[in-house]
């Protein structure tokens, strides 16, 4: 297996595909990470999740428990994004903050969706394949588009 582990907190029966960098994170139970994936230090990965593959999960992300992550998944952590500090020089932590961002228990996010910082998506809510999502999500809602607004408040209507 290609991977990079450094002070990573692995929970039980937690199944890692190859080419997976993981540094300074936690995953916890049951979990299982795609080929591909990279998870940065201080993100959180809950129980019974699935990390598809071509997923970025970047320092600030808290992902709760029973979770799934669809193929290329993208969470972003920094509103104003630059590679040089005012002064010129690269930035370095010290030039930045962390916008963290939250996945509540049992949502679902869709294939090659953004995760702006700053967000909370709620419990069970789905996020459709392709979306950018720039506000909250509710608990129970769907939401696809660019940016992504709700379609329906209850998954039930669904069914």
């Amino acid at each position: 297996m290609d991977q990079l582990i450094r002070d990573v907190k692995l929970g039980k029966n937690v199944k890692i595909f190859g080419y997976v960098n993981l540094y300074g994170c936690t995953i916890g139970d049951n979990t299982k990470i795609g080929s591909f994936v990279e998870i940065q230090k201080n993100a959180y990965i809950g129980k019974n999740c699935k990390i598809s593959t071509h997923t970025f999960i970047c320092e600030g992300v808290t992902i709760e428990d029973n979770v799934f992550v669809g193929h290329n998944v993208t969470f972003v952590n920094d509103k104003y994004p630059r590679a040089t500090s005012a002064a010129g020089a690269l930035q370095t932590e010290a030039d930045w903050q962390v916008v963290p961002t939250f996945v509540k228990n049992g949502a679902s996010i869709g294939s090659s969706s953004t995760i702006m910082c700053g967000v909370t998506i709620g419990e069970n809510a789905i996020v459709g394949a392709g979306s950018v999502v720039t506000k909250d999500v509710p608990a129970n809602a769907i939401v696809v588009g660019v940016p992504a607004r709700v379609t329906r408040r209850k998954i039930h209507e669904i069914e």
